[in-house]
């Protein structure tokens, strides 16, 4: 089997599941270097058994280097993954894909002028319950979709936003939205076939000192005609599953974390997934790797395919056009369209 030779940019808080799922999967991927500028973090990925660099433009430039895994703040997304683009490597970038809708548009743009697949760490996608439900609203199985809500009721604590730069437009490129709810927001838009427009508000409740939004809520127009309902924050202690029902005429189905309740109309009852941590609550990050190791092994069967992940840039374009929309309704109080590209 062919080993793929990558590299790692940023061995940060997003990066334990990550390396628990490259670790899992090396008999398919080595991993050349694992960088980033702080020593105290190489050092990190050096106690995980990976190769530390603290030279970017050396692995940019190494020729046998196939692919890069941009793990970075989102700041960093855009000039980091066009220079691996730019030399000729395939791309998988931690969600979102940039802090603008501009650098956002700009990757998917080289990637797709190089033929080279530009993936997004969406692992919500991967799971089998989300997946399940992707099916049933795209097969028709569970009749047209007339309506479907959103929620994310998580927490973080104040500690949370106290590190520096989190919930700002500097080093996140927003609030809630594009840093928690993107996820659910992302298997939400992709399951129901697409938003046609939105009227939101939002707010930064007195729960938290920071500069972003922590709690959205909004109605919904779905492109194909049904409404819907959104509600998405981080001010809900202690931090609940985040949820959604879609309504159809067949039946209805109910995603809460990685588990899908289905009732059918005939009263038949289908269940799919499991009951797991997502991290809604005050630690980010507990919850099990399995997703991320869906993400990197569709990442690399797509490289050998020569086709495009089953989550590309794409993907991660239509989700931030999402969160762009509800958020220029929340600043002007009007409806506003979403549009696809």
């Amino acid at each position: 089997m062919t080993r793929h030779r990558m590299a790692v940019v940023g061995t940060g808080m997003a990066f334990a599941p990550h390396a628990e799922a490259l670790t899992d999967l090396a008999d398919r991927v080595e991993i050349v270097g694992a960088y980033n500028r702080s020593e105290a973090r190489r050092a990190e990925a050096a106690k995980r058994g990976f190769t530390p660099s603290d030279d970017l433009d050396a692995l940019v430039a190494d020729p046998t280097i196939e692919a890069a895994i941009v793990l970075t703040p989102p700041a960093a997304h855009v000039d980091i993954a066009s220079a691996f683009l730019k030399a000729g490597k395939h791309v998988l970038l931690e969600k979102p894909l940039a802090m603008t809708t501009e650098g956002a548009r700009t990757l998917v743009s080289l990637a797709a002028e190089r033929d080279l697949r530009l993936g997004i760490v969406f692992q919500h996608r991967y799971r089998p319950a989300s997946i399940a439900l992707a099916d049933l609203v795209a097969s028709g199985k569970l009749g047209t979709v007339s309506a479907a809500t959103c929620t994310i009721p998580w927490w973080r604590p104040q500690s949370y936003y106290d590190e520096p730069g989190r919930g700002t437009m500097a080093r996140d490129g927003g609030g809630v939205l594009i840093t928690q709810a993107i996820h659910t927001l992302d298997v939400f838009r992709a399951a129901v076939g697409g938003i046609a427009s939105v009227s939101a508000v939002s707010a930064t409740t007195a729960i938290h000192t920071m500069e972003c939004e922590d709690f959205v809520g909004a109605a919904l127009r779905l492109s194909n005609g049904g409404v819907g309902t959104l509600t998405a924050t981080t001010a809900c202690y202690p931090g609940h599953a985040e949820t959604i029902t879609v309504m159809g005429a067949r039946g209805i189905a109910h995603l809460s974390g990685a588990l899908l309740t289905v009732d059918w109309i005939d009263g038949r009852q289908e269940t799919f997934g499991e009951t797991a941590a997502t991290g809604g609550g005050a630690d980010p990050m507990a919850f099990s790797s399995e997703a991320h190791r869906a993400v990197h092994a569709a990442f690399l069967d797509a490289i050998e395919a020569g086709r495009a992940p089953p989550v590309d840039g794409t993907d991660g374009l239509r989700t931030q056009l999402f969160i762009d929309a509800l958020l220029a309704s929340a600043s002007s109080g009007a409806w506003v369209d979403v549009p696809d590209r």
